[in-house]
C-alpha cells in the first residue's frame, strides 16, 4: 500500500469512527445501503418536496389490492435524509394509504434507533413528502389498484 492509499484509508477510518459516534448503526446502514432508492415505474402517486433545510425529496408509491405494494424515494440530501427516505418507504409497504398517512416523523426516528436533534428535520422531510404523494392519489387510482 503506497503512502496515498494509506492516508486515504486512515481518513476513511476517522470519518467512520466519527459517524459511529453520532449515528446509530441502523441510520448508517440505511444511509449507506438504501434498498428503495430510485424512481418507481409505474407509480400511482409521486410527490417532490423541498424542506426548509434546502434538501429535496421525492417519493413514488405503487398500490395493489388497496395497499402500498412498493414505495421508493430520491433525495439530494445528506446521509440522514437518505436513511429517513429509505425507512419511511420501507415502513409503509403493506399499509393502506390511510394507514401510511398516519406515519409520524417520530415513527421514522424510532425505526432508525434515533437521530441527533440536528437531523430530526430529515424525518419531517420524508414524512411530509410521503403525505404529499398520498394526497396525490386519486380515488380512481386506489380503486384501480384493487
Amino acid at each position: 500500500m503506497d503512502r496515498l492509499d494509506r492516508l486515504v484509508s486512515e481518513l476513511q477510518n476517522e470519518i467512520d469512527e466519527k459517524e459511529r459516534a453520532i449515528y446509530s448503526a441502523r441510520v448508517l446502514e440505511q444511509a449507506r445501503n438504501p434498498t428503495n432508492l430510485g424512481r418507481l415505474e409505474p407509480a400511482d402517486a409521486h410527490a417532490s418536496y423541498t424542506g426548509w433545510c434546502g434538501d429535496t425529496m421525492e417519493v413514488w408509491i405503487h398500490l395493489q389490492g388497496g395497499a402500498i405494494r412498493q414505495a421508493s424515494f430520491m433525495t439530494d440530501g445528506c446521509g440522514p435524509a437518505v436513511a429517513c427516505g429509505n425507512m419511511v418507504t420501507t415502513l409503509v409497504v403493506g399499509m393502506t394509504p390511510d394507514e401510511a398517512n398516519q406515519v409520524q416523523p417520530q415513527d421514522v426516528i424510532r425505526a432508525l434507533d434515533g437521530l441527533p436533534e440536528e437531523s430530526a428535520h430529515c424525518a419531517e422531510l420524508a414524512v411530509t413528502t410521503l403525505r404529499r404523494a398520498l394526497a396525490g392519489l386519486q380515488p380512481r387510482d386506489a380503486a384501480a389498484a384493487q
